[in-house]
């Protein structure tokens, strides 16, 4: 289930001002081209990038678990060429095949199991055309994170400022998760979501993605395309094909 950031239509609202990067976003794009393709954003909030996508004339799905972020992303004049549909990325079924399957802003993290990474490989394999490719990222483990991530910030809303306040909510879990909450301080209201994320390695995806029937063709360490760096870089971008396309 998502956490109440996603759920509550107060934080969902919120979303957008926090996550405003444009360095992934412009990166995703890319990787449709100039010809129109079938895109199927899994994870997609509150719809900012398949929005993009749509207005450049791809043709989008975008599949989100959280009703309140859908309802965010079709509060806003809606291209023809975009649908949006409410499930988690392990259960989504449809009888289309997309070029490109995406799953942005750490949205990967939130599956904490092998058996919910294995279910979303599956997902993305069944849903590949044949020559298509699947691209997400997830942050690198041997980051220290509760170090580089902020710990508080102010949003202005159109209602007035709303201060987020996070705090480690654990420290002895077991390696590669990191569960943390934060505290959203409305004019007389604090809302609270908590969070836990998987950072899973690069090992351990590469395996899943096997199972799944899927190749990894490239993990890149950043939005430039530079080549991961098990030491030094922040992210861990994958992008899988169909093994039978690898092996032509």
């Amino acid at each position: 289930m998502p956490d109440r950031q996603f759920s509550d239509p107060r934080l969902a609202d919120l979303y957008d001002l926090g996550n405003a990067g444009s360095e992934d976003r412009d990166f995703y794009l890319s990787l449709a081209g100039a010809r129109p393709v079938d895109v199927l954003d899994l994870g997609c909030g509150t719809g900012l990038l398949s929005k993009a996508f749509a207005k450049r004339g791809h043709r989008v799905v975008g599949v989100d678990p959280a009703r309140a972020m859908l309802d965010v992303a079709r509060r806003s004049p809606q291209p023809a060429n975009t649908e949006w549909v409410e499930s988690t990325s392990e259960a989504y079924r449809s009888d289309r095949r997309f070029d490109l399957v995406i799953m942005t802003g750490h949205a990967f993290q939130v599956l904490l199991s092998d058996q919910q990474i294995l279910q979303t490989l599956r997902t993305m394999a069944q849903h590949l055309k044949p020559d298509g490719v699947a691209v997400f990222e997830t942050r690198n483990p041997a980051v220290d994170w509760d170090s580089v991530w902020a710990r508080e910030y102010t949003m202005e809303t159109p209602n007035g400022h709303v201060r987020a306040v996070r705090r480690m909510t654990n420290s002895s879990r077991a390696p590669h998760y990191l569960s943390f909450a934060w505290d959203y301080h409305f004019t007389g209201e604090t809302l609270t979501s908590d969070s836990t994320l998987r950072f899973a390695t690069k090992a351990e995806i590469s395996d899943l993605a096997s199972e799944a029937g899927l190749t990894v063709s490239q993990v890149w360490g950043d939005w430039d395309r530079a080549p991961f760096n098990h030491e030094t870089s922040r992210e861990m971008i994958f992008q899988l094909m169909h093994k039978e396309l690898r092996q032509t």
